[in-house]
């Protein structure tokens, strides 16, 4: 089986064979199984006090659709072949769901990350629904994602005349690469360079004043705050320093991961490149920026800031005064990333 050409297939999306044997779906097996416990890891190393938002819900979705997709392909590979509901099952249809969940998730980078945008661009504006029916329109709208990416999916034609020719060559297992995660990724870290570019100075200075301390059986760190400055943030250029010491504070090691992906060009499967610890990266990208364009709004003694799962935005500005520690220095900003 050959690569189609790109006039022939989605321009989202590149097609690489691999010239495998269909008993390699014991490898596939592993591979999805790996990924849902880094699913579980990661969704229960995150803060539990977050509240609702898209994002939360369309990574608990994924985490089921992989869960789904585990079982389906781990009874094809036990069972060899079979018949349910008139329909006969062999282990070619291993590759068939890997490679329709594959073009799926490969579908859903953009539209995620628009509508988590949005998502956060409302909660800034105080337009958010009564709980209720915010929790009902989530629910919905991941839902109605999801439907929509498997009809594109299974209603495209060169989707479509992709997937029967690999039946006549059953044999041959692709794999597919995204584009939208690639140009995802590309963009992120493109941005925080030119960030980190941009205040290099002020973040050294952050970070040369950082020191470690216990407060409230939490490990913060804490540096200098001026006590001329307000709870308001109406300063992007002082804000900015700030928020990349907290963000590289706790995602530095992801950011690197994707530095050296987009320089060694690594091709990954969609269907492993979405996944919960990528989308939470991404989740916390959204809040600082977000946070950052409408940082007039920002009033820090305002409970309703986002809440990030990994990254705690708000305990970057509040200025308090711990009694304990007035002998080291006072006033002081806590920070805990």
């Amino acid at each position: 089986m050959t690569a189609l050409s790109s006039e022939n297939c989605s321009s989202q999306y590149q097609l690489h064979p691999i010239n495998q044997l269909l008993d390699g779906n014991s490898l596939l097996v592993l591979i999805i199984l790996g990924k849902i416990l880094l699913n579980i890891l990661t969704l229960g190393m995150r803060r539990k006090n977050t509240y609702q938002n898209f994002m939360e819900y369309f990574c608990i979705s994924l985490a089921f659709i992989d869960l789904l997709l585990l079982v389906n392909i781990s009874i094809i590979f036990y069972f060899r072949d079979f018949v349910l509901l008139g329909i006969r099952f062999t282990k070619y249809h291993i590759c068939l769901f890997t490679q329709i969940i594959s073009f799926t998730y490969g579908f859903l980078h953009y539209p995620v990350f628009l509508i988590a945008c949005i998502d956060y661009y409302l909660n800034f504006s105080k337009t958010n629904l009564p709980f209720k029916c915010q929790k009902l329109f989530y629910f919905f709208t991941v839902v109605l994602i999801w439907i929509s990416a498997f009809a594109y999916v299974l209603g495209d034609p060169a989707i479509y005349q992709n997937l029967k020719a690999q039946s006549a060559h059953s044999y041959h297992c692709p794999f597919y690469i995204s584009i939208q995660g690639y140009w995802l990724s590309f963009s992120m870290v493109m941005i925080l360079l030119i960030a980190f570019i941009t205040s290099w100075s002020e973040v050294i200075i952050l970070i040369q004043a950082i020191r470690i301390t216990s407060y409230m059986n939490e490990t913060v760190l804490y540096f200098p705050f001026s006590s001329q400055s307000s709870y308001t943030v109406t300063s992007k250029k002082t804000l900015l320093p700030k928020f990349i010491v907290c963000f590289l504070g706790t995602w530095l090691p992801f950011v690197l991961l994707q530095i050296i992906i987009l320089l060694f060009k690594v091709e990954i499967p969609a269907y492993i490149e979405m996944n919960i610890p990528w989308l939470y990266f991404v989740n916390s990208f959204l809040i600082a920026t977000v946070c950052w364009f409408n940082c007039h709004k920002l009033n820090l003694r305002d409970i309703a800031l986002p809440v990030d799962p990994f990254v705690n935005w708000k305990c970057c500005f509040i200025p308090l005064a711990i009694h304990n520690l007035e002998q080291i220095e006072k006033p002081i900003s806590i920070i805990i990333c």
